[in-house]
């Protein structure tokens, strides 16, 4: 620990939580594979390595949640706000929740009462791009381990909080940072990286869950060779078949997100951020040389890994040549369709929900879920769109102004149709539930060059509204047919995580500060609660002695504020903020 108080603070809740922390049991590889099972834990960020957010549990449903009532709130305390994006975590009655300046929390779930905290200690001058954010950890063993913005990733002990080891990813002042929660499969920590803005290279990394010595490495990006247990490997792709140059060597496609696991086929499942820069002409894609077709693989994709070594077994790139900052890291969700199909879905930040067959990552369809799609008419039969060029930022001009390109507007912006905020499947209504933006931008290309530990963009742009009446938008979709079967509407752009259970309810925050429960079926508002600041956190939901707990964190913050143009300045108003809200039925209700 390096925080004097941590003695003291044990010390103070070891008589009030002893029962929490005296018989923690060890979490084992069945336990994270059957997560979405067992009500009474939740030990995979996604409630569930197919990444659901599905619970199974109906204590809590449409007829009764209108009841629900706070049953404890827990602050993050200090001065330490910014943007809480965590998803908790809950194991042997206690809740491990990670907060802003890569910060992490042993609470009590029957009180609410702190168990232990640990603050790592960041360095000076870290380059995190999108706000000082956390995304939630992962649990295995005796341990829970969390990435830290200075883009190390920690094993800390369960029960004590004590660091059992500290290792670096990348290095932070090169532009690399880590803000994903890992993922843990037959004992190995996996875990990506973030800094796409900065020329970085992306890359997943494997390592040992009780040593945390590295098995093996995959860099992302064509032509980076990749390792397995202290030795090089393979390769990646083939070395300028996409990328012209050594444009390659700081070609981004950061794995900021973190990916899941499909138990079914044992494939782990990466998305990958925008090539570097985000100049598409500077990257040889509007002309490519003979030979070369331009794509710049693997940026803009998603990934099929094999576990145990790393290596490539398939790859979907969803936008090629991409040009405005469409990453392709949203989380990839594994279901089985109507007609008993194995499928992934995935809804890209170009404002495209697509389905990939599991087994191979093969092209199955496409759907747009925003309005008003403008760089693309449609994707075509195998999967790449269908270019509007006059939609495509310009090549730098040395007539016009600093040598900047033709402006264009585009939607969606490049914030996405939707960005990191993870949507949601439901196994009883088969649809899934997309929290959406609808918003444009005005963008052009800028000059730039290369240097280690700064911005490496070469464009410019502004973010704009599309629609007077809202931004935000939470969308029901039929992944087959593409149909929307409800939306609900809201002022401000939506950020938070998404959750449905079988109870008929989809609960999602928004940047107002309202926790809100929906109608899976009709998506009728059921029940609100203002948190007081806003939300971009990931609801979960758990059960605990016959009683279905639901928890949000609320804190304003994330890109938005940082980089929504005239969009921000919508949503300056609102305040910051550092809580945990837990909420359940009073439990004569909960009984009945």
């Amino acid at each position: 620990m390096n925080r004097f108080v941590l003695a003291t603070v044990l010390a103070m809740t070891g008589a009030l939580s002893g029962a929490a922390t005296s018989a923690l049991a060890a979490v084992t590889e069945e336990d994270l594979a059957r997560d979405q099972e067992t009500g009474a834990d939740v030990l995979t960020n996604g409630m569930g390595r197919d990444l659901q957010r599905f619970s199974p549990l109906t204590i809590l449903n449409r007829d009764n949640v209108a009841d629900m009532v706070p049953a404890w709130a827990f602050s993050f305390g200090g001065e330490k706000q910014r943007g809480q994006e965590s998803q908790p975590l809950i194991h042997d009655g206690v809740m491990y929740v990670t907060a802003s300046y890569s910060r992490i929390y042993a609470v009590d779930v029957k009180t609410g009462r702190e168990i232990w905290q640990y603050d790592a200690r960041l360095p000076e001058g870290i380059l995190p791009c999108c706000d000082v954010v956390n995304r939630g950890g992962a649990i295995y063993g005796d341990n829970i381990y969390f990435g830290t913005l200075d883009a190390r990733i920690v094993a800390l002990d369960l029960k004590t909080g004590d660091v059992k080891w500290n290792k670096k990813i990348a290095e932070y002042k090169e532009g690399y940072s880590y803000t994903a929660a890992p993922l843990i499969v037959n004992g190995l920590v996996i875990t990506g990286n973030s800094g796409g803005e900065f020329g970085i290279v992306g890359e997943v990394q494997a390592r040992d869950a009780e040593t945390g010595e590295t098995v093996w490495t995959r860099p992302v990006i064509e032509g980076h060779m990749g390792t397995l247990n202290g030795a090089e490997s393979t390769m990646t792709g083939v070395l300028n078949a996409t990328w012209p140059g050594d444009m390659w060597q700081t070609g981004g496609g950061a794995t900021w997100l973190g990916g899941s696991y499909d138990a079914q086929t044992d494939t782990l499942v990466f998305g990958t951020g925008n090539p570097a820069p985000w100049n598409s002409h500077l990257r040889n894609a509007g002309a490519p040389v003979e030979g070369n077709t331009g794509d710049n693989l693997y940026a803009a994709s998603r990934l099929g890994i094999d576990p145990a070594t790393g290596e490539i077994k398939w790859h979907f790139q969803s936008t090629p040549r991409e040009g405005w900052d469409f990453d392709g890291v949203n989380e990839v969700v594994s279901y089985t369709d109507r007609d008993g199909n194995m499928r992934y879905g995935t809804a890209d930040r170009n404002g495209f929900f697509y389905v990939l067959n599991r087994e191979d990552g093969a092209f199955v369809a496409a759907h747009p879920f925003v309005k008003d799609i403008n760089w693309a008419s449609g994707i075509d039969e195998t999967g790449r769109p269908i270019y509007n060029e006059e939609n495509r930022p310009g090549a730098m001009n040395e007539a016009n102004e600093g040598g900047k390109g033709q402006q264009v507007f585009s939607v969606p912006s490049f914030l996405g149709g939707k960005n990191w905020q993870p949507m949601a499947y439901s196994q009883n209504t088969g649809l899934f539930y997309i929290p959406s933006n609808e918003w444009g931008m005005d963008i052009w290309n800028e000059p730039i060059s290369y240097k280690k530990g700064a911005a490496y963009l070469g464009a410019g742009f502004t973010i704009k509204p599309i629609f007077e009446d809202h931004i935000g938008s939470l969308k029901a979709m039929d992944p087959t047919t593409g149909e929307v079967r409800w939306e609900y509407k809201n002022e401000a752009p939506l950020w938070a995580g998404v959750m449905t259970t079988a109870g008929g309810l989809v609960f999602t925050g928004t940047p107002e500060g309202e926790f809100i429960a929906l109608d899976d079926s009709t998506g009728e508002v059921l029940w609100t609660f203002q948190t007081g600041s806003g939300i971009v956190g990931q609801p979960i939901t758990w059960e605990q002695e016959g009683e279905q707990f639901v928890s949000i964190v609320s804190g304003w913050g994330g890109a938005v504020p940082l980089w929504g143009g005239e969009v921000a300045k919508k949503v300056n108003y609102l305040n910051q903020g550092g809580m945990v809200w837990t909420f359940k039925l009073p439990k004569q209700m909960a009984s009945n």
